[in-house]
């Protein structure tokens, strides 16, 4: 009989379903930071520069939480007896995760260079992102979750949510950018508000990238 290689054959494996808790951990490290920088949004927008930076601090150190957790899932798969194809794809899975944290993160290190309170236009585009983000990283979430209990069909369901939020995302980055150039800000806070919209559209871009993944383990479980 022909072999028949499954690239996610790794599912029903106890060392690789174990690196898939650890995903799960991540994403709940990460879930995190988005959720920190959500508050760190708010305090500004309230005009609670003190809150803003403890948010901000929070969101900092969740990173670093995640990103030891991507080094301990880097370190196992490293020294496991995965094929090299299979480890290959749970590499760029666990980079793909990381790097939803990293971009969290840089966000709000921007957010915490704005110092003069934006005109509510922008303050009111900046909160839907951020709310876009936030639904985004929940359906990852209930993602992971959805695919580890072998419930595929909701996997594939949350996966086809994040793809929708993506696009909205990209929509409201649209709005926001247009609300920034019309409100004719000073230099520094023009600079910053557009990187800003930058880091945020990336976030869900990045989310975006991990349903694909886990889209792809879905089908292939069928």
């Amino acid at each position: 009989m022909r072999e028949i290689r499954n690239i996610l054959g790794w599912l029903g494996m106890a060392e690789e379903r174990a690196i898939l808790v650890d995903a799960q951990s991540h994403v709940e490290e990460t879930y995190k930071t988005v959720n920190y920088f959500s508050e760190a949004v708010k305090a500004f927008i309230r005009g609670d520069l003190s809150a803003k930076s403890v948010a901000i601090d929070n969101v900092r150190e969740s990173e670093h939480q995640a990103d030891l957790l991507r080094s301990k899932m880097v370190k196992e798969l490293s020294e496991g007896l995965l094929l090299p194809p299979d480890r290959e794809d749970l590499m760029h899975f666990v980079k793909t995760l990381d790097k939803i944290a990293d971009w969290t993160n840089g966000a709000a290190r921007i957010l915490g260079f704005i110092e003069h309170k934006l005109p509510d236009n922008i303050l009111k585009n900046i909160s839907t992102a951020t709310d876009l983000i936030f639904t985004s990283i929940s359906k990852l979430k209930e993602g992971i979750q959805a695919i580890t209990k072998n419930d595929l069909k909701k996997a594939l369901l949350d996966c086809e949510d994040v793809d929708r939020i993506e696009h909205e995302a990209d929509d409201q980055k649209k709005l926001l950018i247009e609300s920034i150039i019309h409100a004719r800000l000073e230099p520094t806070s023009l600079l910053l508000s557009y990187q800003l919209a930058e880091y945020m559209e990336g976030v869900t871009d990045k989310i975006e990238d991990a349903a694909d993944f886990i889209k792809v383990i879905a089908i292939k479980s069928k």
